[in-house]
């Protein structure tokens, strides 16, 4: 359950910042997954993007996915399509299944024809990722589409057939801080200050906190106890967040204020 915060002698310093409540997904990280292709010598490539589902423990869709026809030739040179993404539970995260629709062409010249698509690939395709999630951490997973080896020519018959070759990369985008507050029980807001931009998080009621999706540099951790606890808030100077990475720092000890 999380703690309700009273921000009595914080506004100024609440007004920069906005709040990221750590709850029971604190254990979890986040995946985006890109569309991407390298050159291929057609006029188009249109794939029919039905669903992208992933496996961790489990098949699980991604958030958002919409069916939506896709032109490969355009997602190239640092163009992407962001099919959607997902919060999973730490830990591994097997596989990732693209599964086509039917409405998938080719360009040739000024004329478009149907690329034959096996069944196996509408009912997905499967590509092994093996990659260990940490919480906290924002991943990019970015389905590269190999349009010039995926189309294969089937003879004198004037058809193509879609033969999906696609490779996976998986990069972690941001980091994390996680800690310990003691008193376990004090009311407090902990953020993570970089420059003039601050992220917050409440403490879980065993004291820990999880502040996620931070960008890599050199942070100033400050926990922030309420006026009526009578606690002095506490400054952690020189935390590094590193992407990919959790840094976990020094338990922050609130202590009484002087008379």
């Amino acid at each position: 359950m999380r703690k309700l915060f009273r921000m009595i002698g914080f506004c100024l310093l609440a007004a920069s910042i906005f709040s990221a409540c750590e709850s029971d997904d604190s254990k979890m990280a986040k995946i985006k997954v890109s569309l991407v292709d390298a050159p291929a010598d057609y006029k188009s490539v249109l794939i029919d993007v039905a669903d992208v589902k992933v496996n961790s423990g489990g098949w699980h869709s991604l958030d958002n996915v919409e069916q939506k026809v896709y032109d490969l030739l355009k997602l190239t040179n640092g163009e992407e399509a962001i099919l959607g993404e997902i919060e999973l539970p730490e830990g591994e995260l097997q596989e990732i299944r693209l599964i086509l629709g039917d409405n998938n062409k080719l360009g040739i010249d000024d004329v478009e024809v149907d690329l034959d698509t096996p069944s196996a690939s509408q009912s997905g395709l499967k590509i092994k990722l093996n990659t260990m999630l940490e919480a906290g951490v924002t991943y990019k997973l970015v389905l590269d589409f190999d349009a010039a080896k995926s189309i294969v020519k089937a003879g004198n018959s004037g058809k193509y057939i879609l033969k999906p070759v696609i490779r996976a990369e998986m990069e972690a985008q941001t980091g994390a801080i996680k800690g310990m507050i003691n008193p376990i029980e004090t009311d407090c807001v902990v953020y993570a200050i970089l420059g003039t931009d601050s992220i917050s998080t409440y403490p879980n009621e065993e004291g820990k906190f999880l502040i996620r999706a931070l960008e890599q540099g050199t942070y100033r951790v400050v926990g922030i106890p309420t006026v009526e606890s009578g606690l002095t808030k506490v400054t952690l100077d020189n935390v590094d967040v590193t992407v990919g990475e959790v840094t976990d720092v020094e338990t922050l000890k609130f202590e009484a204020v002087a008379n």
